[in-house]
C-alpha cells in the first residue's frame, strides 16, 4: 500500500512537500521515467552514468526486423536500455525525432553541499548544454534539471523568511548555499 501524508506548505514554495511512506515494502520502483531520444541514448545514458554515483546500465533491448515498417530502426540496433542514477531507475529509448524534451519534464538533483551544486551544474552543461535561471539548467541532450540545495525546503516554512530566500533565488543562475541561507537569516 501507498499512502502520502500531507505537510502545510508556504505559498510561496510550489514544489510538492507530500512524504510517501510505503505500508509494505516495495520490491521495484513502482514509476520509472522513460525518456525517448532520436538515435543517441547509448551516448545520452553513458553522459548520464558518467557523473551520477551508484549508477549502472542494465538491460538492452534490440530492435528486431518485426515493425520495421513502423519504427524504421535497423535490426540490432538499440531500442531501450534500462539504467540507474543514484539508485533511481529510468529507461531510454531510441524512438526517433518525434518528440523532443521540454521544461515541462526536469529532474531535480538535491545537493548537500555547494560542491555538488558546482559540480552537478557543470557536467550536466558540459558539451553543449547550458544554465537557465534559479538552479535550472538543459544538458546536451535537451533534458531539463534543477540543482538545488537539499536545505531549501527548509529554508523556505517560514513565511517570513520565505520572501527573502525567494528574492535571492530569483537572482541567481546556479544556487548559492551561502547566500540563501544568509537570505533566510536577514542578513
Amino acid at each position: 500500500m501507498f499512502q502520502i501524508r500531507s505537510r502545510a506548505v508556504p505559498q510561496c514554495y510550489s514544489h510538492s512537500m507530500a512524504t510517501p511512506t510505503r505500508t509494505t515494502p516495495a520490491a521495484t520502483q513502482r514509476i520509472t521515467p522513460f525518456l525517448w531520444f532520436d538515435s543517441n541514448a547509448e551516448e545520452a545514458v553513458a553522459f548520464y552514468t558518467s557523473i551520477f554515483k551508484n549508477s549502472r546500465v542494465g538491460l538492452i533491448s534490440r530492435y528486431s526486423e518485426a515493425g520495421r515498417e513502423h519504427h524504421g530502426r535497423p535490426p540490432g540496433s538499440v531500442m531501450t536500455i534500462e539504467f540507474d542514477l543514484d539508485g533511481q531507475k529510468f529507461t531510454a529509448l531510441n524512438g526517433g525525432p518525434h518528440f523532443k524534451f521540454t521544461e515541462a519534464i526536469s529532474f531535480v538533483v538535491n545537493c548537500d553541499t555547494q560542491t555538488e551544486i558546482d559540480a552537478y551544474s557543470e557536467s550536466l552543461t558540459a558539451q553543449g548544454g547550458k544554465t537557465l535561471e534559479c538552479g535550472w539548467l538543459k544538458d546536451r541532450f535537451g533534458l531539463a534539471w534543477q540543482i538545488v540545495p537539499a536545505i531549501l525546503p527548509g529554508l523556505l516554512k517560514d513565511p517570513i523568511k520565505c520572501g527573502r530566500v525567494m528574492a535571492a533565488l530569483m537572482q541567481m543562475v546556479k544556487l548559492d548555499i551561502a547566500k540563501l541561507q544568509a537570505a533566510a537569516d536577514g542578513r
